[in-house]
């Protein structure tokens, strides 16, 4: 099985991601960074950052420590989301970034992620060459050779007023609560937003080592609603555990996805005449009812796997500005190239501030199809693409659906699990498909 997955390494800390792999990859990684040029005529230097686990600490450790035994400078930023490290490599001219992180997985996971110069993340083909390199022999640096450990206190703020230069409109006005899911956004988060004019509550933004994801962010709405329910607040912000994603919910208490948000930008763009080439680009996953609006706008609509690498993928090979993930991933090229739940946030802020209406309103003009999306558990996943069985169950339920509906079923990237999802214009038909399904995946892969 690769190592890498959808989004770097992730595994349970100290069990499947130990603090000897970290080193072994850190190491792996330089090694195959030099060879391909990326280190030519230079001393190398790379940004180091981790979200708020405790198990960060141990790994963080480990990266360092690999990557200055092979002859790296490291510039450590502490806790930090992970699009500042993407920022702070292009920024910084580095040649290479880590971040510890495992995004919106659970407090015991943790994972490494890599970014190449430019603050890009690897392409498969390096992935799989420094997976191939780990624990090779190595001729070792010594004296002056070996890098040197510096901890970069300006990088928080350098990242902030990069993300306070994308706007133009001041947020005064708008009362905004934030769910940081006790991560690696609890302190910039609620920063930025009120430095752009908003006036902010911040909730989960206690990080303890252990409490990280924990019934909150992005993936535990209830509190977040609850709060701008009570508070009478226009806009909640979640972010997941490195702030890479953001969902947002409206005043009523509606939960506003990747999906409606891209159509907030996308539609808000068009009229601005900064949506390049008239393109979004999303995934397998989009809903059916933003694909519908895109089409009656006139947008094009592109579609890759899941991941949002394979988003950027797509945007580059056609220079796209715009894409993202039902999930709260979204990419706007002109300020970044990786998904930014906090610059995402403040994009569409903006669009609330400058035209007056609520996010509610801007949301409300796509129709969103009924989904439904079972995630089982606790099954041999490896086996989903070889089931006969399986497969044509999905063939005869997509045939069943037609134009009506789709369905989707996958095996998970980053988790031990796999996803069913069901659309259909009728939500009764959605939840009788995907039980099915489900229950079908689950006896076959167990």
């Amino acid at each position: 099985m690769a190592l890498f997955g959808t989004d770097g390494v992730r595994g349970v800390a100290n069990v499947d991601l130990t603090a000897e792999l970290a080193v072994d990859l850190a190491i792996a990684a330089a090694h195959v960074l030099g060879e391909i040029g990326t280190f030519a005529g230079h001393r190398p230097k790379a940004i180091v950052g981790q979200d708020s686990r405790a198990s960060g600490d141990f790994l963080e450790a480990a990266v360092v420590a690999g990557l200055t035994s092979a002859g790296v400078d490291v510039y450590r930023v502490g806790v930090l989301p992970t699009p500042a490290v993407a920022f702070l490599v292009k920024e910084s001219c580095a040649d290479l970034g880590v971040m510890i992180s495992a995004s919106h997985n659970p407090m015991p996971d943790n994972g490494i992620k890599f970014f190449a110069k430019g603050g890009d993340k690897l392409a498969d083909q390096v992935e799989a060459q420094i997976e191939k390199r780990l624990g090779e022999p190595w001729d070792r640096p010594t004296g002056l050779n070996v890098g040197r450990i510096i901890f970069d206190e300006t990088a928080a703020e350098r990242y902030i007023t990069h993300l306070l230069s994308t706007i133009e409109t001041k947020l005064t006005g708008l009362k905004v609560i934030v769910d940081c899911a006790n991560g690696a956004s609890s302190t910039v988060a609620p920063s930025v937003y009120q430095r752009a004019g908003a006036t902010v509550t911040a909730i989960s933004a206690t990080p303890t080592g252990w409490n990280i994801n924990e019934n909150c962010g992005s993936t535990h709405l209830e509190s977040l609603i609850s709060e701008v329910e009570k508070t009478g607040a226009d806009i909640g912000i979640a972010h997941d555990g490195d702030a890479d994603r953001c969902l947002l919910v409206a005043s009523n208490g509606d939960v506003i996805d990747g999906d409606y948000i891209l159509n907030i930008l996308a539609t808000s763009w068009l009229e601005e005449g900064k949506l390049n080439k008239k393109t979004v680009v999303g995934t397998v996953m989009s809903n059916l009812g933003f694909i519908k609006s895109m089409e009656s706008l006139g947008i094009k609509f592109e579609k890759t796997a899941v991941g949002d690498r394979y988003v950027l993928e797509k945007m580059l090979e056609n220079d796209y500005t715009l894409g993202g993930e039902q999930s709260g991933h979204v990419i706007m090229r002109q300020f970044s190239n990786t998904g930014d739940g906090l610059l995402t946030a403040l994009q569409v802020m903006q669009i609330v501030a400058k035209s007056k209406k609520s996010l509610l309103d801007l949301a409300t003009t796509m129709k969103k199809y009924p989904q439904i999306l079972i995630n089982i558990k606790n099954v041999k996943k490896e086996r989903f693409a070889s089931s006969e069985k399986i497969n044509s169950a999905i063939l005869l339920a997509e045939k069943e659906l037609g134009a009506r509906g789709r369905v989707l079923v996958r095996a998970s990237g980053t988790e031990a699990l796999v996803r069913v999802m069901v659309e259909a214009d009728d939500l009764n038909i959605a939840k009788s498909t995907a039980d099915s399904l489900a229950q079908l995946v689950k006896s076959e892969l167990q």
